[in-house]
């Protein structure tokens, strides 16, 4: 079986749009976390997000997807565009069904829910707009990508939270395994809007912090939830020998292995399946832990679920056995949309051969007995664990490799 690639990638993050721009400041520990602007967050007791900005739609869709798209699907589109470009990819070229979309969501299109539903309190039925039918569901990005870019091959949405972005990706390499010449995935994710904040706010785990450099602490002893924010990244997997075969000679990176787990229920005395998930993923990649250059940790920010993290982290690499990096704490935690911005910031961080800082976190807890990167640390990488876990117990863990005499240079 030949190697998965990497050969696309889109990203649309509150630290930048595009895979460069992300990166530039990604690396340099710049924060994009700040105070909500989307909306009056005044009323609730959470008041901070990392927020995509600088993003005009008419300036990347034609003008007949605006009224039927919500934010979180416009990102998506222009994410998938660019990753498409960014693989040098015709879809039209490929054969009929020879191309397809597999995306994780959290909630879909929140805000265009949102705003009609208002319609509807305040107007009436008549004022609701007919795209309200489509334009909340799950599945909505997976969808309008298709149909923008003619793809008929297998197309899906996963549903498991910050775990989505990595087991969409797991999903469209299962597809390209089976055939299909070349598939879209990944996450755009996030649901700007009250009707979305007040559910979040209600799993409790939102930091209620005023100060954006004291809000989001993952593994320190202030650690007292996590920022909520909206973006994500979507690539273009294909199969090595296909990608050859059409002339491409460089990529991002191969998803070398990849696992999936599911937490017993709380209060059943079980331990958790995380560090069984890394384990298994390490397993099919062929690889040691040894190999393990640097591990792109889940972060949640919240006490209880950082001493599970670390205690996996410490059974399968050992104390201090490996570093550990949460960049995350510089953009917040995007929902479906987080783990596949990990997986792009692993792969940049595979082509430039840095390891990217976890800001503001000054006192990591020592019984962890992580070696948590807090500035940026250079080297040369060659293998790169990314860790997410999904509110309700789900969690995966993927192997993302360099592929020698391969790799994008630029």
């Amino acid at each position: 079986m030949t190697a998965t690639v990497v050969t696309g990638m889109g990203v649309v993050a509150p630290t930048g749009l595009g895979a460069q721009r992300h990166w530039e400041r990604t690396v340099r520990g710049e924060s994009a976390i700040g105070r909500i602007t989307a909306f009056d967050a005044r009323p609730y007791s959470g008041k901070l997000a990392g927020e995509v900005t600088g993003f005009e739609p008419s300036a990347h869709l034609p003008a007949r997807l605006l009224p039927q798209t919500d934010h979180m699907t416009r990102l998506a589109l222009a994410a998938a565009a660019w990753a498409i470009e960014d693989a040098s990819l015709i879809p039209a070229e490929l054969p009929e069904f020879g191309m397809g979309v597999v995306t994780a969501s959290s909630a879909g299109g929140f805000e265009f829910g949102h705003r009609e539903l208002d319609k509807l309190w305040r107007l009436g039925p008549e004022h609701v707009s007919a795209y309200q039918s489509f334009a909340w569901f799950y599945a909505v990005n997976s969808g309008q990508i298709s149909i923008r870019h003619g793809l008929r091959g297998p197309s899906g949405v996963l549903v498991t939270e910050q775990a989505g972005g990595l087991d969409a990706v797991a999903q469209a390499r299962r597809r390209v395994r089976d055939g299909t010449a070349a598939m879209v995935c990944g996450s755009v994710d996030g649901s700007p809007c009250p009707w979305g904040w007040v559910a979040q706010l209600a799993g409790g785990r939102i930091s209620t912090a005023d100060d954006p450099a004291r809000a989001y602490l993952p593994f320190d002893v202030d650690a007292a939830g996590h920022v909520p924010g909206d973006g994500g990244a979507l690539f273009v997997l294909e199969d090595e020998e296909g990608a050859r075969e059409r002339g491409v000679t460089s990529w991002h990176g191969e998803i070398a292995g990849y696992a999936a787990t599911f937490d017993p229920p709380p209060g059943s005395a079980r331990p958790s399946s995380l560090s069984r998930a890394m384990e298994l993923a390490l397993s099919e990649a062929g690889t040691e832990p040894s190999a393990i250059d640097v591990v792109f940790a889940d972060g949640a920010g919240v006490a209880e679920l950082d001493r599970v993290e670390a205690q996996a982290l410490r059974t399968v690499f050992g104390p201090y056995g490996v570093p550990v990096t949460v960049p995350k704490t510089m953009t917040g935690r995007l929902s479906a949309g987080g783990a596949a911005l990990d997986l792009a910031t692993a792969l940049l961080a595979l082509r430039h051969g840095e390891i990217p800082p976890t800001v503001n976190v000054s006192r990591p807890v020592p019984e962890y007995e992580l070696d948590l990167v807090t500035q940026p640390r250079r080297g040369p990488l060659s293998a790169v664990l990314v860790v997410a876990r999904g509110h309700g117990g789900f969690n995966a863990a993927m192997v993302v490799t360099r592929r020698r005499g391969t790799d994008r240079t630029e």
